[in-house]
């Protein structure tokens, strides 16, 4: 039996993700293991990721992680992130982030009010590098200077980059575009680059590749998305360019993702803790359960995964969707919703 880690975290990570393993549940047995972490955890413990919880984890196969608030800078000395934590610590170097409207460009852009952008029918994936960059945390104050490390190593970048070519082999997908910043930085995106150009050859006959400068992707993501497939690219630049681009496809209630490591996965929605909504019972659920999807994919169970986002789109296409996207449901009542066509699916209504 698969062990899954839920920590829910703080504010809608606990309405999100109880909806999520609803639908695990339902298409599947699994061992449930909850553990805490976030700022409720920190006042509770002295601690945002005690001990238990990495212990949890390190007893999972998998995890489902919700969401945490992070306490205001300079008020908590010593504060590790639970997210960069367990990414560091189970070396998860893969973060995998799909841009996906499901062919519903046109309705999107009217339930979500974002006609404005002209949305098209989109289906990206943005694969980052997730536990080098400025995330390292080495940052000093030098008197009145704030300096931040940037490290890129070259290994880091081998493998972020091969995952990305046979992450598109795999997934039938046709070009890999390398995004970075070379042209200033040039021995850190440099390196990133020179490591891209030497793999990709490799793929040549199989996967298309280019490159783009990330100011120029982040003008090229609105104007002309579908020019992507796969992008590979470093840490932060990944973590910017997919919060843009899940303005594509809705916002961020729509975009799941999972942090790949060789040993482990932990599965979670892009969006943060939310506390302006949080008790509100209107969060989106919706990138917490395609969350789960993707577990299903890294558990060999793709067809399981196939039908919880079909369950998303038959939501989507009848407007049964939560304020953010135009609709008037509650986040129990599109779980709910989700959760009753994954069960007629399975027993072929």
């Amino acid at each position: 039996m698969i062990k899954v880690c839920v920590i829910e975290g703080d504010g809608i990570g606990k309405e999100v993700i109880p909806e999520a393993v609803k639908i695990l549940k339902e298409l599947g047995d699994f061992e449930i293991i909850k553990g805490e972490a976030g700022l409720e955890c920190l006042k509770k413990y002295n601690n945002a990721l005690p001990e238990d919880t990495i212990e949890k984890a390190k007893e999972a196969d998998v995890i489902l992680f919700g969401a945490i608030t992070s306490p205001k800078p300079g008020t908590v000395k010593n504060y590790r992130s639970p997210i960069i934590t367990l990414r560091k610590l189970f070396n998860l170097y893969a973060n995998v982030r799909p841009i996906n409207n499901f062919g519903l460009g046109h309705i999107i852009g009217k339930i979500a009010d974002y006609e404005f952008l002209n949305i098209k029918n989109i289906d990206i994936v943005i694969i980052r590098e997730n536990t080098e960059d400025l995330y390292v945390g080495r940052e000093k104050l030098d008197k009145d200077t704030a300096i931040a490390e940037r490290v890129i190593t070259k290994k880091g970048c081998e493998r972020i980059i091969k995952f990305a070519f046979e992450y598109a082999v795999k997934n039938n997908r046709k070009k890999v575009s390398c995004i970075h910043k070379a042209n200033v930085l040039r021995i850190t995106d440099g390196l990133f680059l020179e490591v891209f150009n030497t793999i990709k050859k490799t793929y040549e006959n199989i996967i298309e590749a280019d490159d783009y400068l990330v100011d120029a992707t982040s003008m090229y993501l609105i104007k002309n998305p579908n020019m992507f497939d796969v992008i590979v690219t470093t840490n932060m630049f990944g973590d910017i360019l997919s919060d843009e681009a899940s303005a594509l496809i809705g916002g961020l209630g729509l975009a799941p993702s999972a942090n790949i490591g060789d040993n482990k996965a932990l599965f979670e929605p892009v969006h943060g803790s939310a506390p302006d909504i949080s008790g509100k019972g209107i969060a989106n659920p919706m990138a917490a359960i395609l969350s789960v999807a993707m577990l299903f994919d890294y558990i060999g169970e793709k067809e399981k995964g196939d039908i919880i986002r079909e369950a998303v789109k038959y939501c989507l296409m009848n407007k049964r969707v939560t304020p953010d996207l135009g609709g008037c449901l509650k986040t129990k009542d599109v779980g709910d919703e989700i959760l009753k066509y994954v069960r007629n699916k399975i027993r072929g209504y």
